[in-house]
């Protein structure tokens, strides 16, 4: 059975935030069993020797299905993706697509937005103030490029859901800046509308309830 490395314990300003949560909600709307194998952030159980011969980074998440050790959230959903036959199409086009939007997610819009959050994690006294600036500008760039991809479409990719979305919509949920978001109508109804899935929120349900805060 295909085997899920996540978080049994994560700290606080991560908790409910985490990649793992991707391939959770992959794996939830393609019904594909699976066993989760907790892991403890604080207490140092990705730096083990066990774990770093699967994630040669010390990230989660990682998957074992069978002997096919993944990681890296965006290469993990492709595989299971084209493995079920779910969230892809089975044509070389439609599948191009989808791969195209999960690089864009995690390339050009995670990229700005995360290091806008890492500025203000790291940075009380303001000393980054002119970074801060560039990579704000960044972000308010990228946000209207994808606010006028999706006028008039339904899902980012294709005409139906897929991978795609579900690592778009959580690269938006890291967005901690509600004026940063705003001015875009249809990346928020976009993103409002993944979130309302029931498989999402099942997913987040079971996360809350598991994934202990530290």
């Amino acid at each position: 059975m295909l085997k899920l490395y996540g978080f049994s314990k994560v700290n606080q300003g991560a908790h409910g935030k985490t990649r793992d949560l991707r391939v959770l909600w992959a794996l939830e709307e393609m019904q594909l069993p699976f066993e989760i194998v907790g892991l403890d952030h604080p207490a140092k159980d990705l730096n083990s020797d066990a774990y770093r011969r699967l994630s040669p980074f010390e990230q989660i998440p990682a998957i074992d299905d069978d002997g096919v050790v993944l990681t890296e959230s965006g290469a993990i959903l492709v595989y299971l993706a084209r493995k079920t036959g779910k969230l892809m199409p089975k044509d070389l086009t439609g599948e191009a697509q989808v791969t195209r939007w999960c690089f864009a997610a995690l390339n050009s819009l995670e990229l700005p937005l995360m290091s806008l959050n890492m500025i203000d994690w790291v940075e009380q006294d303001g000393g980054c103030a002119k970074y801060r600036a560039f990579v704000r500008h960044w972000a308010e760039m990228r946000l209207p490029q994808l606010d006028r991809w999706l006028q008039g479409r339904e899902w980012v990719a294709t005409e139906s859901f897929t991978v795609a979305d579900i690592l778009m919509a959580h690269v938006l949920s890291g967005i901690q800046d509600d004026a940063l978001l705003a001015p875009h109508a249809q990346v928020k109804a976009y993103r409002d509308k993944c979130f309302a899935r029931p498989a999402w929120k099942r997913v987040m349900a079971d996360y809350q309830a598991r994934v202990e805060a530290a």
